[in-house]
């Protein structure tokens, strides 16, 4: 397994440099960089300032930046250069621990998205918790109640859940609890007077701010998980080895426990990895809704603002816990399931 772990972990390198190849090259190409909201920015200003219509950017009578000062902007951000040398030059800095610094908010990269982890571990640990807690005993039951009004019921309201995309059901939780009834705030993690709380009521008060964001998370991961759960128990509840325990003598319930459970488990733990990066990432819509100030939202705002570094920087740490993720999926594979050798 080792031998297996360490190839898998060499792979990586290749893989991530492919991945940051691409993105980098698109954030060279594609129009609106930073240099283009400089000159809108600088535009603006001189519009407020002297009033009157001023024209577009590309016009040249109406620029407001120099050809020296726009060179000086690109040589700035780095886009004086080839995207070859451009890339290397990023790689070496992401190699020796800088991300670089936000063409946007002007603070290093890094330190932005370590003041959001905490908030995005926090919602994605609770999502990922309720959602293996709640689907597999929700698949098992319905495999074993299979075509009942149980079934039948629940088969509805998780496929209610799953059509509706997770920010929908936000801003309807929004709507309902939050502007009609008053239950719950209307976004943030904390309230204004959080400082002033005592311990228990700071918890409380967390608690409070977070149960509308995690039902909009976790409303639509019910589908998959419970029904990929259901399936594989009943094809595991029509082998034969299951005739054969219990011609054995043993119940139903205890074939099914001690038998089909184990081997059916196996589905969920392929992919059981790959949610680490989806616990950090958050989800850039629901976050936006409920004014959460995550990763998600933090990615969002780099990508409608052009804010390359910050969205290279999300790019690196996700794509490196994706992969690590899908290591981590094999492993949980082969402890579930004996059959499995990676010799």
């Amino acid at each position: 397994m080792i031998a297996y772990i360490l190839r898998r972990l060499a792979l990586i390198v290749p893989t991530f440099v492919g991945i940051t190849i691409v993105v980098f090259a698109i954030t060279r190409f594609v129009p609106g960089g930073p240099v283009e909201r400089m000159m809108l920015e600088a535009q603006r200003m001189r519009t407020s300032q002297f009033g009157g219509r001023t024209g577009g950017i590309g016009q040249t009578g109406n620029q407001p930046l120099s050809a020296d000062q726009i060179a000086q902007l690109k040589a700035y951000y780095g886009f004086d250069k080839p995207v070859l040398e451009s890339y290397l030059g990023w790689m070496h800095r992401v190699l020796s621990g800088d991300l670089g610094t936000s063409t946007r908010y002007y603070e290093p990269v890094w330190d932005m998205i370590r003041q959001r982890i905490p908030i995005s571990l926090y919602f994605g640990l609770f999502s990922l918790f309720l959602t293996y807690g709640i689907c597999i005993p929700l698949g098992i039951a319905k495999a074993v109640r299979h075509k009942s009004g149980f079934d039948n019921l629940t088969s509805i309201v998780v496929f209610v859940a799953h059509a509706i995309p997770g920010w929908v059901i936000g801003v309807l939780l929004l709507l309902l609890f939050a502007s009609t009834w008053e239950i719950f705030p209307l976004g943030g993690l904390t309230s204004d007077d959080f400082a002033d709380f005592t311990l228990l009521q700071q918890a409380i008060d967390i608690l409070w701010h977070t149960v509308l964001p995690l039902v909009a998370y976790v409303a639509g991961s019910f589908s998959v998980l419970t029904f990929l759960m259901k399936n594989s128990l009943m094809d595991n509840l029509a082998s034969d080895y299951m005739r054969t325990a219990m011609a054995k003598g043993l119940s139903f319930k205890q074939a099914v426990f001690r038998h089909a459970l184990q081997n059916s488990l196996v589905p969920i733990a392929t992919s059981f990895g790959n949610n680490i990066s989806i616990v950090l990432s958050g989800s850039f819509l629901i976050e936006k809704v409920f004014n959460i100030n995550g990763m998600g939202l933090l990615g969002y705002e780099a990508v409608m603002d052009r804010d390359y570094p910050v969205v290279m920087g999300i790019l690196v740490i996700s794509a490196l816990l994706f992969m690590i993720g899908n290591i981590l999926s094999d492993i949980c594979v082969a402890i579930v399931d004996p059959r499995v050798s990676f010799e």
